[in-house]
């Protein structure tokens, strides 16, 4: 198994839309997600992904094909010490440990690229892959918030994990 995280290109729109077109993703994350996922959000997601200096966001590259992604985000203001990190994956590539290793590259670079100390990330009390994902790579509960999310006519708690810089290895 060969897994690299690199900057998206053109050439990825089909793998991208193939396997971002899933409900049972885009279920988990913000409505900024669509679906059905069509070509014309991956285009956009991809020129999105290419915007930014430095890198945010990084297509998860599985033996050469795009399966998923993963972003690191800093905050500004007072928030400007802490980034979010989010993150998904092609359903058929779930429980292999590949978004565990992908994160664990994403800390060292969020850490290495922008000067924060703290990497966060959100999840639903009902994801619970990512809740283990995210405990298995090193992060820490820190909250969780009663009915803030608001998807898909339901709500759901908000849970928070962190990670320390001082936490790196």
């Amino acid at each position: 198994m060969q897994l690299i995280l690199r900057p998206y290109q053109k050439s990825d729109i089909e793998n991208l839309v193939k396997h971002a077109n899933n409900f049972n993703i885009s279920k988990y994350l913000t409505n900024k997600f669509p679906f059905p996922y069509e070509k014309k959000d991956g285009e956009a997601f991809i020129q999105l992904a290419s915007s930014h200096d430095p890198l945010q966001i990084k297509a998860i590259v599985l033996n050469d094909e795009v399966i998923g992604s993963i972003g690191v985000h800093q905050l500004a203001d007072i928030y400007s010490k802490s980034a979010e990190m989010g993150y998904w994956i092609g359903e058929e590539h779930w429980g292999k440990g590949i978004v565990a290793l992908a994160i664990k590259e994403m800390l060292q670079y969020g850490f290495k690229t922008f000067e924060i100390d703290r990497i966060f990330a959100r999840t639903t009390h009902t994801n619970l892959a990512s809740q283990r994902v995210l405990q298995k790579s090193g992060f820490i509960f820190e909250a969780e918030l009663k009915g803030t999310i608001f998807k898909n006519n339901e709500y759901f708690d908000e849970l928070i994990f962190g990670f320390r810089k001082n936490q790196l290895i």
